[in-house]
């Protein structure tokens, strides 16, 4: 087996790479098979990661228990379907480069195994899928919705721009709380805006860690990353990030009047955190995406917290 769980090609080492062939996408016909990589449907890990802040408001605000459990149903089937577009759109922007960063070279555009035409097909009908998701909500959610369109399209042209592309993933990547909220409440309030600037901090310390797998090779091919620009001050970065994640959800959840109870439950995504930071090993590309797959558990241990001042 190669570095990325891939078995070596017969006769020499298979290159490494963070596709899953033998998940959901290695059940499939193989004709679906590269439109199922192409929406990262074999690592879930990122429709979780999209899901989470919207889970979040849901167990902050939601009015009853079948309010909230429809709402986690629809995010978690709309996590899947805009994640899975999100992905369309950064590799149609990257399939040059894709080719030229070992990690990524075997993706469907990048590798030829599926076409920019459709590709585009492909995205058109994930797009139509999400809006009809996004319609079954309040108004507020809607337009939070459509606005959230601009930075999925924008991102993959931040990392040729700025150092920081993972703040711009910050931006959509929590989109799902304040949509979250106002699916509760019918409107975008203070807490919301909280848990979004949690969600944000979070999200730029857990990309970060990500981003250092591929810091030798987007400094080869030009692509620029808070990874590159922090190198060996991402510990003491992590560490400030997480603690403003945690700080801006406790001031959320008080700002929402839950029970204080939830203060203490914020121990755990603390401890969580802190165990992130102490592990990190920035030159090890397996344990940078082992922490990085990890904060499934971290978000959900936020939401079990906010969970618990409803009680």
């Amino acid at each position: 087996m190669d570095r990325g769980g891939v078995p070596a090609e017969e006769g020499g080492v298979a290159p490494y790479t963070d596709i899953r062939r033998d998940g959901l996408s290695g059940r499939l016909p193989p004709a679906l098979r590269p439109y199922a990589i192409l929406m990262r449907l074999d690592r879930p890990i990122g429709s979780w990661l999209l899901f989470l802040p919207g889970l979040w408001a849901f167990a902050a605000a939601a009015p009853s228990w079948e309010r909230g459990a429809w709402l986690t149903v629809l995010f978690g089937v709309g996590a899947v379907v805009m994640r899975g577009a999100g992905c369309v759109v950064n590799d149609l922007w990257d399939r040059d480069l894709d080719r030229r960063v070992e990690r990524t070279a075997g993706r469907p555009l990048a590798s030829g195994a599926v076409s920019p035409r459709r590709a585009a097909v492909l995205l058109a009908g994930l797009l139509a899928a999400g809006l009809l998701i996004l319609l079954q909500l309040p108004a507020a959610s809607v337009w939070l919705g459509v606005a959230s369109l601009v930075p999925i399209v924008l991102y993959p042209l931040a990392k040729r721009v700025t150092d920081w592309p993972q703040a711009v993933l910050g931006v959509v990547f929590t989109m799902a709380a304040p949509i979250g909220w106002a699916a509760c409440t019918g409107a975008v309030e203070a807490p919301a805006l909280l848990l979004w600037a949690a969600g944000f901090a979070w999200t730029v310390a857990y990309d970060t860690i990500y981003a250092h797998q591929d810091r030798e090779d987007d400094a080869l091919v030009g692509i620029r990353s808070s990874a590159l620009a922090l190198g060996e001050r991402t510990r003491g970065f992590l560490a400030g990030a997480f603690a403003a994640c945690l700080g801006l959800v406790a001031w959320a959840g008080v700002a929402a009047g839950l029970n204080p109870v939830f203060l203490a439950g914020l121990a755990l995504p603390a401890a969580h955190f802190a165990w992130q930071v102490a592990r990190l090993d920035i030159r090890d590309p397996g344990r940078c995406l082992m922490l990085f797959k990890a904060n499934r558990d971290a978000g959900l241990l936020v939401a079990a917290a906010l969970l618990m001042g409803r009680l």
